[in-house]
């Protein structure tokens, strides 16, 4: 069994920024990074609520993955309501990676563009995908990881907490060894020294205390654009380490007031768990439109009467306010997992693969545990506002579907 040792926090306004809106947690198993956003104080708020929704524990019951989703959960709800009920703090919101140390592996839960890596022999990889616009485009192959630096959009984020009454979280599990250390960051930091920067200030350094202050140092020499927060933490067997932190370690914006109490091996691509996974489609019923299967042996003419099809449609759409109106519209489908999904937007797919709706929450439930007479009726991808789906989705989790 692990222990984390030699954990370290530090956080710093930078140099380009007022108020420092990031806050950290640091109370061993559970470890959390959070940047919040929405100018004025309230990004400050929206991340101090997460550490106060960890500060009160995690669940009793369920895998690490999901005891750490229903605590982001909670604090997404809460941040949510806060900021449509009270006018100082509309429109917040923050990322969120937390770290909970579970005998000889790490789980993740993460939203936002705030990151989680593991240094281990040496070298350093990264747990967690950024939620956000440049990363998009560099995993689709319009950016590369160069031209993602000193991209002008590289802090456009497309998740974050507080934005939507459910979020979709990212969580993975990584097996870890004795001597791997485990680092949380906001972007400030990363969006000012390059990975191979961090590893060597890293692999350099005489402890975790030092490489802290000299990534905080160094990401503002670089010029400190952002708030920067890190926490470090190694891992020993039980028995053999140093001891652990007896008391938490909140680190909160100065001058705020005091808050109350199966992955891949690293090195591969990790595995997105109850959250949006590219690729993924809604199974569709028969009549809706599908992409054409042998799409990529069409001939030059059949590639402009698609294309002019998929233009025509959504021109349409756009014309008749349906983009609008696909923003208010919901619908229950699974995913290629059989996992059941909502979707926001219309449950259709143009020619070229082109969806006319986005995943908005995946539930983790089977839908093989729907009984087989209500299927029809849950999965028939009838359009839903909100509320409706959110009700639905929630009745399932909670197993109240009459049998």
């Amino acid at each position: 069994m692990l222990r984390a040792v030699d954990t370290t926090v530090r956080t710093d306004v930078g140099r380009q920024r007022r108020g420092n809106e990031d806050s950290s947690y640091a109370s061993a198993p559970v470890f959390v990074v959070a940047d919040g956003m929405g100018g004025a104080q309230a990004g400050e708020v929206a991340s101090q609520m997460v550490v106060q929704a960890f500060s009160e524990g995690l669940p009793s019951d369920g895998t690490p993955e999901e005891r750490l989703s229903i605590v982001v959960q909670r604090a997404n709800r809460d941040i949510h309501a806060r900021s449509h009920t009270d006018a100082a703090s509309a429109g917040m919101g923050t990322t969120v990676t937390a770290a909970y140390l579970d005998e000889d592996a790490v789980v993740l839960a993460h939203v936002g563009d705030s990151r989680g890596y593991l240094l281990r022999d040496g070298e350093l990889t990264r747990l967690t995908e950024d939620h956000s616009l440049v990363e998009e485009l560099v995993r689709g192959g319009k950016l590369t990881e160069e031209e993602a630096l000193d991209h002008p959009q590289r802090s456009v984020i497309t998740r974050a907490l507080g934005i939507e009454p459910i979020v979709e979280i990212d969580t993975w599990t990584y097996p870890l060894r004795p001597g791997d250390v485990v680092l949380l960051c906001s972007d400030g930091l990363t969006s000012m020294l390059s990975e191979p920067q961090v590893q060597q200030i890293l692999v350099e350094s005489a402890s975790l205390g030092e490489a802290g202050d000299r990534l905080i140092a160094e990401a503002n020499d670089a010029g400190g654009r952002d708030n920067i927060t890190v926490v470090l933490f190694r891992v020993e067997v039980a028995g053999e380490a140093a001891e652990a932190l007896d008391q938490p370690t909140i680190i909160a914006p100065a001058g705020a007031p005091p808050v109350v109490r199966g992955a891949p091996a690293p090195g591969g691509r990790p595995t997105v768990r109850r959250a949006r996974v590219q690729g993924y489609r809604p199974h569709m019923p028969p009549g809706f439109v599908q992409p054409a299967p042998r799409e990529r042996h069409f001939g030059l003419l059949g590639k402009t009467v698609a294309a002019l099809t998929a233009l025509f449609v959504v021109l349409a759409l756009v014309g008749a306010g349906g983009y609008l109106a696909s923003r208010q519209l919901y619908f229950l489908g699974t995913d290629h997992q059989g996992t059941v999904v909502v979707y926001r937007g219309f449950p259709y797919v143009l020619p070229f693969g082109i969806p006319l709706y986005e995943t908005f929450y995946v539930s983790g439930v089977p839908a093989a545990t729907i009984p087989v007479d209500r299927r029809a009726t849950w999965l028939n991808h009838a359009m839903r506002d909100q509320g409706n789906a959110i009700s639905m989705i929630n009745a399932l989790e909670l197993g109240q579907i009459s049998r």
